[in-house]
């Protein structure tokens, strides 16, 4: 009963091991995301069959078999197109919202200065600036 909390926290804990190639970390990542973004149209559609039914109005059974239809559909499209770009030795970073939220948690390399310290994605920026103006005042003066 509790296999898919376990496997949610190995791919959390592993995701987050900079030791493993990058492509594996994020896959792992997105894979979290992707069980929790499908969980919430279930939850919805349930809340929803639940006020329904307590309205007196009951649900076809082809709103619901299409419901789930879709959600399934959406994560075989997801899966392939996860497969497919990770055997290209692409980044499967196209899919809406999730990948952008997936990158932003994914470590990199080029998210550490070279003491080692950690800079978060909108500070690298302007330390990277900083850096480059220093470099220019060096060279022209």
């Amino acid at each position: 009963p509790f296999s898919g909390f376990i496997t949610f926290l190995v791919l959390n804990v592993l995701s987050g091991n900079p030791g493993l190639n990058r492509l594996i970390r994020f896959n792992m990542q997105q894979a979290i995301f992707l069980d929790i973004a499908l969980f919430f149209p279930g939850l919805l559609a349930a809340i929803f069959a639940l006020v329904m039914g307590g309205a007196g109005v009951s649900v076809p059974s082809v709103v619901t078999e299409l419901g789930s239809d879709l959600i399934f559909g959406s994560l075989l499209l997801a899966v392939a197109y996860c497969t497919v770009s990770s055997l290209a030795g692409a980044t499967p970073n196209k899919l809406p919202l999730i990948s952008k939220a997936v990158e932003d948690r994914t470590l990199s390399a080029d998210m550490f200065d070279d003491t080692g310290r950690f800079i978060p994605r909108n500070m690298r920026d302007e330390d990277e600036a900083q850096t480059d103006n220093k470099k220019d005042d060096k060279d022209g003066k």
